[in-house]
């Protein structure tokens, strides 16, 4: 059984289960036409101004006749209440899952447990599910390290492997042996040379070629907020609760800023890009971000799945050669003249 994702969820519990899970933002955006299914969400009537991705996995959920598909309601986008509504018309069963606004530990527990009755697998069976997932999950860790630390995988790379571990491709196995054969392949480049520093936060972008623009004008993307979040990086050694407890992207900015803090520190980063979607609450954000984040900081809106524009190739130009002008002016370099 194919299980699908409107976003990151215990996916230990879906795979201790023996069903395939399918993260429906991913099928969405790495479509071969991924502008047709937000327009087949229209033509059932979605309107212009609901979020593409809502509409996007709604669309892609149906193409690829998804029975099953465990919502968050709760920590997510909130258009997802009236997109799951549309998709139980259309006869798809729908599992809630809701993150609690403060981690109250009890309440996550409640929430992972009801998951685990709702697929009749124990919290033990979800257990050895996370141990399976660690070595696997160590491995992106060590993809990003090597890309922050090394110079050895670029942004797009980086951004593509972490984002796949919210389903693993549906396969553990056979996406641990894809990202092994690359781990194996980027051993042998040369590093990337002293570049201009950038971080990326927020939701993965719809944008089609953000990380090529970026990396094409002479800068690297060191840091995928979101994505790396994915990894569960930073809870390796945790049980299940405290994992997805330690998961920032569902609760309150706070614990968002506090880990942009540090890996703004830790991986040395010169500026930051904050990427919202156009008409979610999350953009809301963004002024909070320029508030508590003492770098210089570009922020981006996306719509539809499509290339940068033109206004905003050149906005994202600007940007980085301001942040190589303050790099040269800091390191004491001659101007360019």
């Amino acid at each position: 059984m194919r299980v699908g994702l409107t976003t990151t969820i215990p996916v230990e519990v879906i795979l201790a289960a023996g069903a395939e899970p399918v993260d429906l933002n991913n099928i969405f955006i790495t479509d071969p036409e991924p502008e047709r299914l937000v327009a087949r969400a229209e033509m059932d009537g979605y309107p212009r101004t609901a979020c593409a991705w809502i509409k996007g996995i709604y669309s892609a959920a149906l193409q690829h006749r998804i029975p099953v598909v465990v919502a968050v309601t709760q920590g997510d986008c909130a258009q997802t209440h009236a997109m799951i509504e549309t998709l139980s018309e259309q006869g798809v069963r729908i599992i809630p899952f809701a993150y609690p606004y403060d981690r109250d530990p009890d309440l996550l527990r409640m929430q992972i447990q009801r998951l685990c009755d709702h697929f009749g697998v124990s919290w033990a069976e979800a257990e050895r599910q996370r141990e399976r997932l660690r070595p696997i999950r160590a491995k992106v860790a060590e993809l990003d390290r090597l890309t922050w630390q090394e110079g050895l995988v670029n942004g797009w790379e980086n951004h593509y492997y972490q984002v796949c571990c919210s389903d693993f491709n549906g396969n553990p196995e056979r996406f641990e042996r894809d990202v092994d054969e690359f781990l194996d392949t980027v051993q042998h480049r040369t590093p990337a040379g002293d570049a201009v520093r950038i971080g990326v936060a927020g939701v993965p972008t719809i944008y089609s070629d953000l990380y090529q623009v970026i990396e094409g004008l002479g800068a690297r993307v060191v840091l995928n907020e979101i994505q790396r979040q994915f990894t569960m990086a930073d809870s390796l050694d945790c049980d299940l609760l405290e994992q997805y407890r330690r998961y920032t992207y569902p609760y309150q900015l706070a614990g968002r800023l506090n880990d942009l803090r540090r890996q703004i520190r830790l991986r040395a980063i010169d500026g930051l890009i904050h990427y919202t979607q156009a008409f979610c609450f999350r953009q809301i954000h963004d002024l909070l971000i320029k508030r508590h984040l003492d770098l210089p900081g570009l922020s981006l809106e996306g719509e539809n799945p499509a290339p940068l524009d033109a206004r905003t190739r050149l906005r994202v130009e600007a940007f980085i050669e301001t942040l190589q002008a303050r790099r040269r002016h800091r390191d004491g370099a001659p101007r360019a003249r």
